[in-house]
């Protein structure tokens, strides 16, 4: 057929390509349902650093060997990904994500994590707010370029002549400071100042080299009740702090029994299961107020084991610890929580076939006494090739390269045997537990 012959064909074939996609857009214009990033998230994603940690995992021990081998194979296999208790999402998403945000919760609903938590205080009408601390408004949001920075416990101040910022190591900004309506007005940032600036813009300026602001263009700050309605929207379990309070307490006729109380009762209110709430709290007065008076969440109330700051504790000496392992589960507590580095030691003189990271003796203790055990809190840290990161301490020796965080995971997850696992990216988290427990139990 000659070129002229099939011009009228090809014109045909053209029209009636542009008739259909037209129709097509049309029908996509006025289409009934728009689908929302709720339902966008529940299509598990894990993204590109999960994949680069296994390449950057070290092949020193037989155990290095295999486990990247197998994660390796999972990753190149595996088509769909499913959502895992044992990855929590940390305040989201907060490596990259404003914490606490909305945009930080549905981020590591998609990658994966099957709880999230929101850290729990309260404003200056008593309406519970999720904030990593009551005090950390000027780090986190833009209280300071607003005008609610002059209800600041410590507004930022300058020199009268110059205009430079004179108090950047002191500026605090709570969220008892302004009302729930307030503090619905700002917008969530990246968590980090430089407090030796002397502008505010530099002072705001402080986000570590190793996050990123690409996604702090937008942080949409939610209350307690909105993280509730958030979660159980999105097929998630619920895992809370009731953080310390940052102003004394009565507040405003409110004490440290009615801040907990109010706490569970939002979950009540919304006609949560208990099963699917994890409070937590540092303080054990406020577990066993929870195992006194809320009996039916204490089963999953979670001790947060900051007895670290103090100086007559040292996580190697079980003499040191008061109250003991045995202890503890006599009073009740059935999770404990301890940061990563107290469940294990490192083993730098381990050969080959042998192991560089083990159970700590801390560790060992809390299984013997039958105490559950989460773990924080992954992905938190800078890079590993800088000695000295606080999350990997008792490790440090062993651990020098990003990679090595995947086997630091694999003997907290066999070893140890942790229930979960909180990580600033869930996605590596979530990786591991469908590849190395593809049926895990209910």
């Amino acid at each position: 057929m000659s070129r002229t012959g099939a011009l009228p064909r090809m014109g045909l074939a053209l029209a009636l390509g542009i008739v259909v996609a037209l129709a097509s857009a049309s029908a996509l214009a006025v289409s009934p349902e728009k689908i929302s990033a709720v339902e966008a998230a529940q299509n598990v994603t894990l993204g590109p650093r999960p994949l680069f940690l296994i390449q950057d995992m070290d092949e020193g021990t037989q155990r290095e060997r295999q486990l990247k081998e197998t994660l390796m194979r999972c990753a190149a296999g595996t088509e769909q990904w499913q959502r895992r208790d044992f990855s929590i999402g940390h305040r989201g998403a907060a490596m990259q994500f404003p914490e606490h945000t909305r945009e930080s919760y549905l981020a590591a609903a998609q990658m994966g994590a099957g709880i999230v938590e929101c850290d729990v205080t309260f404003t200056e009408d008593k309406a519970l707010v999720c904030r990593h601390s009551q005090c950390d408004l000027h780090a986190t949001t833009n209280i300071l370029e607003t005008e609610l920075a002059d209800q600041c416990s410590v507004p930022p101040a300058f020199d009268p002549e110059t205009g430079a910022l004179t108090n950047a190591e002191a500026i605090q900004c709570c969220t008892s400071d302004i009302t729930v309506s307030e503090f619905k007005s700002l917008e969530g940032r990246m968590d980090g100042v430089n407090t030796e600036a002397s502008s505010l813009a530099g002072y705001l300026d402080g986000t570590p080299g190793w996050r990123t602001d690409l996604y702090a263009t937008r942080g949409t700050l939610m209350t307690h009740a909105e993280s509730i309605e958030l979660f159980r929207s999105l097929g998630v379990r619920m895992t809370p702090e009731l953080k310390a309070p940052g102003v004394p307490m009565p507040f405003d006729g409110m004490s440290q029994a009615d801040y907990a109380q109010k706490m569970i009762d939002e979950y009540k209110d919304a006609g949560v299961a208990a099963e699917d709430v994890f409070p937590q709290s540092f303080n054990l007065d406020d577990v066993r107020y929870w195992i006194d008076n809320a009996p039916e969440f204490a089963g999953q109330a979670v001790y947060l084991d900051g007895r670290y700051d103090d100086e007559t504790f040292d996580h190697r000496d079980p003499a040191s610890w008061s109250p003991s392992m045995d202890e503890l589960a006599e009073q009740g507590v059935k999770i404990l929580a301890p940061p990563m580095w107290m469940l294990l030691e490192a083993r730098p003189e381990a050969g080959e076939n042998e192991e560089r990271i083990v159970p700590s003796v801390y560790a060992e203790r809390a299984k013997t006494a039958g105490l559950e055990l989460i773990a924080w809190t992954f992905e938190r840290s800078g890079p590993l090739s800088e000695d000295g990161e606080w999350y990997h301490q008792s490790v440090d020796a062993v651990v020098d390269n990003e990679g090595d965080k995947l086997l630091v995971l694999d003997v907290l997850a066999k070893d140890v045997g942790i229930m979960g696992l909180f990580s600033d990216w869930p996605a590596t988290v979530t990786l591991y537990d469908n590849c190395l427990d593809p049926e895990p139990a209910t």
